[in-house]
């Protein structure tokens, strides 16, 4: 499987919102339960959102009523709104099959970076 590829980052001011997006081919990302994951330098990647197939979703605490998750499974594609970004939003951004053994080789991510 090809790597999905994130796009939509970048520098923001606190309070300010960015719209990921997440391009992903073959079955996986049409089927399969798909998150958004943040990673900061040494830390491990965490899950910040998830979305099933049919749409039911799930937020990390710290995200929750800022980001929406959502997909359209007629372009293979899942996007991440957020809203009034914080600076500990920051990191870099990877989206992927929720469940490992279904999961595509990790892409580049795209970096979000907010400024206080």
């Amino acid at each position: 499987q090809v790597q999905p590829v994130e796009s939509g980052g970048g520098l923001v001011q606190a309070g300010g919102s960015l719209r990921l997006s997440c391009a992903a081919s073959g079955i996986i990302v049409r089927f399969n339960t798909m998150g958004w994951y943040r990673q900061n330098p040494g830390k491990q990647r965490d899950l910040v959102a998830d979305i099933t197939r049919g749409g039911s979703t799930n937020y990390a605490e710290s995200v929750k009523g800022r980001f929406t998750i959502s997909r359209d499974n007629t372009k293979s594609t899942v996007y991440l709104q957020m809203n009034n970004l914080k600076p500990e939003d920051t990191g870099v951004y990877y989206c992927n099959a929720a469940v490992p053994s279904t999961r595509y080789p990790w892409g580049q991510g795209t970096q979000v970076t907010v400024s206080s």
